[in-house]
């Protein structure tokens, strides 16, 4: 196989992982607190000498993640929170603490926050959010305060990753932070009775799913016309030497 077939399947690789990323947020356009993912492409050049024009081969193996806000949709839910500007909730799960935007929460019968899944929402020191059962005329405050009849008697910890290029995520809307955690200091506030939606635009992934298989044709197409000027020049050296192929 020669230079530009090695150099188009590579192409052809990273525009598979862009597609996949494409399907991925399209099936997540209305997941809450789904962040949209991308590909990073890197390319590879190699001076093949003065005879040769050089190599050139491109990658698309990074993933990105978009972590601008996404809308805010009110619900009413008392345990219901999204957070407006930056900042995670931090929930534990039996693999560890992970980052999530996701603010469904609901009371469980210990009196514990929890995802749908059952993951404690942990506060500022990383201990797990406790509400009494009894507790009535909850309020929780833009810095996460939890209040009761007025009372203050907790708070919802807001989080960061230590290094935002090691987060990786986990299912569809969790991210193992990778290199830790520290609390935020400021730069998000919390909204009672909200849910953050996904920032998935359909419209932009809908243009470039279209791209990518455009792109994707034109680099098989590419492959097919390489093969079938491999197979003439074998046939027609086949030929000359009275070979039958």
């Amino acid at each position: 196989m020669d230079n530009a077939a090695y150099s188009t399947l590579t192409r052809q690789t990273g525009l598979l992982n862009e597609m996949r990323s494409v399907a991925q947020n399209i099936a997540n356009m209305s997941t809450t607190g789904y962040r949209r993912e991308g590909v990073i492409f890197s390319e590879f050049m190699q001076d093949l000498g003065p005879d040769h024009p050089a190599l050139s081969m491109a990658a698309g193996r990074v993933r990105e993640m978009d972590f601008s806000q996404g809308p805010l949709t009110k619900t009413d839910g008392p345990f219901d929170l999204a957070i407006e500007g930056e900042g995670f909730f931090l929930v534990a799960t039996p693999q560890g603490e992970r980052l999530t935007r996701a603010g469904h929460f609901a009371r469980n019968a210990a009196g514990e926050l929890v995802t749908p899944q059952g993951y404690n929402l942990l506060d500022g020191g990383g201990a797990p959010v406790f509400v009494a059962p009894d507790a009535r005329g909850i309020g929780i405050a833009a810095d996460g305060t939890i209040s009761a009849d007025g009372q203050p008697i907790g708070q919802v910890g807001l989080w960061a990753p230590a290094d935002p290029n090691a987060m990786v995520r986990v299912g569809d809307t969790q991210f193992d932070p990778g290199g830790g955690t520290h609390p935020l200091i400021e730069g998000g506030v919390l909204l009672q009775g909200y849910l953050e939606s996904s920032n998935v635009n359909p419209v932009i992934e809908m243009t470039r799913m279209i791209e990518v298989q455009r792109a994707y044709a034109l680099g098989q197409s590419l492959l097919d016309r390489e093969d079938e000027r491999i197979r003439n020049v074998v046939r027609t050296l086949g030929s000359n030497r009275g070979i039958s192929i």
